[in-house]
């Protein structure tokens, strides 16, 4: 991994929403970061176990300073129950990668198998091309990527975060 992309990874921020399940709500939340100029690097909405909520992890790289800031606007905003920045010390999260990579001979094909074997799975092996999928950090998928960027990477699709909170407490 590139230099410039460990510090992007150090300036990255995992925000979680509890928001009222209803038209727009998505919307007034992401213009706040706009707003400030934070570029959303990814975003996850998934229903929760109340089918009133949904829950929202944002990904986005910034400043902390104004990060706080629209922590705080956000948590205003009248849909929004909760709204909170993650670390790994408070909570656990996981991303998926399907990743594309060209088949090439036997041998590369055996070469690729091999090295994605104890961490991910081959979900397709046809017409010239694996599928790969691997569910793990962020970290651990950027890993997995910069290994198979020399047998061709065609397309890749990440997920983004999902973020849990450790212990009793609700994310």
């Amino acid at each position: 991994m590139s230099q410039g992309t460990i510090q992007q990874r150090k300036d990255m921020h995992t925000i979680s929403m509890l928001v009222a399940n209803k038209p727009g709500v998505l919307v007034r939340c992401t213009q706040v970061f706009a707003r400030r100029g934070f570029n959303i690097d990814a975003l996850v909405v998934s229903p929760s176990v109340n089918p009133k909520f949904s829950r929202m992890t944002i990904t986005a790289s910034g400043n902390p300073e104004t990060l706080d800031q629209i922590i705080k606007q956000t948590a205003k905003l009248i849909d929004v129950i909760h709204c909170g920045e993650h670390t790994r010390q408070d909570a656990i999260d996981r991303e998926y990668m399907l990743l594309k990579v060209k088949g090439g001979s036997p041998s590369q094909r055996s070469v690729i198998r091999k090295l994605v074997k104890p961490h991910a799975h081959i979900l397709d092996d046809s017409n010239g091309a694996l599928i790969i999928g691997q569910t793990g950090t962020t970290e651990e998928l950027d890993a997995l990527e910069e290994k198979l960027k020399k047998f061709g990477i065609v397309e890749m699709v990440r997920s983004g975060k999902l973020v849990m909170a450790k212990g009793k407490e609700a994310t």
